[in-house]
């Protein structure tokens, strides 16, 4: 079985804390694995109130990329194993005004802080999940453009932009950060590495801002692959959200709530 424990997402479950960023707590294979920690020591606090010791129960993180509201509450932790993209500690800042999007950690303080394991290439966490590495953007509509540059003025596509992949009765969960390499080459990068076809259901950020030919084809594509359960959060703006639940009936992603599959 697989459950996944939301820890911080943009918006607040009875009880608990919410901020822009992302936080899933993974346990799969007897092994609880954090996927992103957020912008702030929330995630932790979250935990708690679910009963939840991060400290002592979780020995691996897997970052998603490189910017802070996903890796932020990496300041919060130490001694355990991180798994992440190369460039995931890149200076990144937003095009429209130079503002810093970037980890405000360095990589010489996470060596300091963490077994650090930083891989172009997938990865196979446990016996059914996956770390999935550099996404190929493969298709023609996700991955276009971008918002974001390097400290140079070069644009920035988030070339680190990776996620998880579960395998639950040998069909996929695919689980998302931010999904700036695009939802779709996501779910078909998981078939390639876990000889997966069929995909059950998708959670995370979709990065989708409205409602255009990027999210029209979008949900044509989850039409066509008759994904069970879809769960757009975080980085999902209200309307293309308002797309998904009208296409799909999604349920709102909150704070505090725990998905089983």
């Amino acid at each position: 079985m697989l459950s996944i424990t939301i820890l911080t997402d943009n918006t607040a479950g009875e009880l608990f804390l919410s901020e822009h960023g992302l936080s899933y707590l993974v346990d799969i294979d007897n092994e609880k694995i954090l996927f992103d920690t957020g912008y702030s020591d929330m995630f932790l606090k979250n935990a708690e109130q679910l009963k939840i010791d991060i400290e002592n129960e979780v020995k691996t993180i897997v970052l998603s990329h490189g910017h802070k509201d996903h890796g932020n509450g990496l300041k919060q932790l130490s001694n355990k194993t991180l798994i992440t993209h190369p460039a995931s500690f890149a200076k990144r800042f937003r095009k429209i005004d130079h503002s810093f999007v970037g980890l405000e950690i360095t990589r010489e303080e996470i060596e300091n802080q963490f077994k650090l394991k930083a891989s172009h290439t997938s990865l196979q966490l446990s016996e059914n999940l996956y770390f999935l590495g550099e996404i190929p953007r493969t298709n023609g509509f996700e991955s276009q453009s971008t918002n974001f540059e390097f400290e140079d003025g070069s644009e920035d596509y988030i070339p680190d932009d990776s996620a998880l992949a579960a395998i639950v009765n040998n069909k996929l969960v695919v689980i998302t950060g931010c999904s700036h390499s695009g939802i779709c080459n996501i779910c078909e990068h998981a078939r390639t590495v876990t000889g997966i076809s069929i995909i059950k259901a998708v959670i995370g950020g979709f990065h989708l801002k409205a409602q255009n030919e990027q999210t029209l084809k979008t949900i044509e594509y989850f039409r066509q692959n008759k994904i069970e359960k879809l769960l757009p959060s975080h980085c999902t703006a209200p309307p293309a959200l308002d797309l998904f639940n009208s296409t799909f009936n999604t349920e709102q992603v909150k704070t505090g709530m725990i998905f089983r599959f």
